[in-house]
């Protein structure tokens, strides 16, 4: 046996230039993005809502000479809006601090962390909000078959009123489908669909689907074979913009230990230090269209907005601030993420809403 041995000459340590944090990237997610952001200087408030019934009236009349103009009116409601107020913290104790290598930035590794479980949190409640049955005033179901000619009416409630064919199938016809909700939503509003969001699924599979590809070969050549893109499918579908919704979650709950050595694993799930992982993304099988502003600004019609609150002392443009203090009585430099928004519905009639797409 050779003398000294390869544990004598070398003991184990960190990389100080390597290591894997599994941080997503920022651009997976699209919570800030749909929705413009409304800035509110305080928690909770209320908005003016107008009569769109009275605005898209004919009411002009013709008017005899000496006689008065015919003079109307309008309707104005009122709605309201709280912002909730979202926290999580991360301690950073000062004998783990002293203890640590340098590999470590523990500072910077707790503002990782509670930015990406800010983000998560953010799209969760937007996906519960917006990406669920029963919201929004036209909603159709897919299956294996069309449940008949197409609707021409706008829904008289949010319910699955049309089964169209899923678009997984051969003879389904997304472009269609698109086509006719979004001309529902802009004879009940008055206001045409100009944003898509769709789950990472369901984006993958239109990248294939026949009817897509077929739209764009002709101007394929041999160096430059057909290819779909995602500016692609805006154009097909008549979209100023399509959010590919690429964020995942861990739906399971946190195991005892570091390493969940003791506790009991499901079968399926990893162990060690991802043990009891279940991930999903937040989209699933489904799609949203929906009529949305650039900006938000006074007698500015949109399906939805995003409240938050900037009055917060020290919030961001997005209701969020994030802060560190050192707390005497454990010793430990506390590091804080707060976010204060509300994922709000404006007009439900100004979307519509397809699940089960595949």
């Amino acid at each position: 046996m050779p003398q000294p041995t390869m544990s004598d000459v070398h003991v184990n340590a960190l990389l100080t230039d390597m290591s894997a944090m599994y941080s997503q990237d920022q651009t997976n997610f699209i919570a800030r993005d749909v929705f413009p952001i409304v800035p509110v200087s305080k928690i909770s408030d209320r908005y003016a809502v107008y009569s769109r019934a009275d605005f898209n009236r004919n009411q002009m009349a013709k008017r005899a000479p000496g006689t008065t103009v015919h003079n109307i009116g309008y309707r104005i409601d009122n709605a309201s809006y709280l912002c909730d107020v979202w926290a999580l913290g991360k301690p950073i104790d000062d004998q783990i601090r002293a203890n640590a290598d340098s590999v470590f930035n523990l500072d910077l590794e707790a503002t990782r962390l509670l930015t990406t479980q800010s983000l998560i949190n953010r799209e969760y409640m937007w996906f519960s909000a917006f990406f669920v049955p029963g919201i929004w005033s036209n909603m159709w179901t897919g299956g294996a078959t069309a449940s008949g000619a197409y609707p021409t009416a706008p829904a008289t409630s949010p319910a699955s009123s049309y089964t169209f064919v899923k678009w997984s199938l051969a003879n389904s016809t997304p472009i269609q489908d698109i086509r006719q909700l979004a001309s529902i939503v802009q004879l009940t509003t008055g206001f045409r669909p100009n944003r898509m969001v769709i789950g990472r699924q369901v984006y993958d599979m239109l990248l294939d689907h026949p009817q897509t590809v077929d739209r764009v070969k002709y101007g394929a050549t041999s160096a430059e074979p057909a290819k779909v893109t995602l500016d692609a499918l805006a154009s097909l579908f008549e979209m100023n913009r399509i959010h590919v919704a690429q964020a995942i979650y861990n739906t399971s709950s946190e195991l005892a230990g570091p390493n969940s050595g003791a506790a009991y694993v499901p079968p399926g799930y990893n162990v060690g230090v991802n043990a009891g992982e279940a991930n999903s993304f937040f989209a699933g099988a489904n799609v949203w269209i929906g009529y949305t502003p650039e900006a938000p600004g006074l007698m500015t019609p949109a399906s939805g907005y995003t409240f938050a609150w900037t009055g917060y002392l020290g919030a961001t443009e997005g209701g969020e601030r994030i802060s560190s203090y050192y707390f005497q009585p454990d010793r430990s430099t506390h590091v804080e993420i707060e976010s204060a928004y509300v994922h709000k519905i404006v007009s439900a009639d100004m979307g519509g809403f397809l699940q089960s797409v595949i």
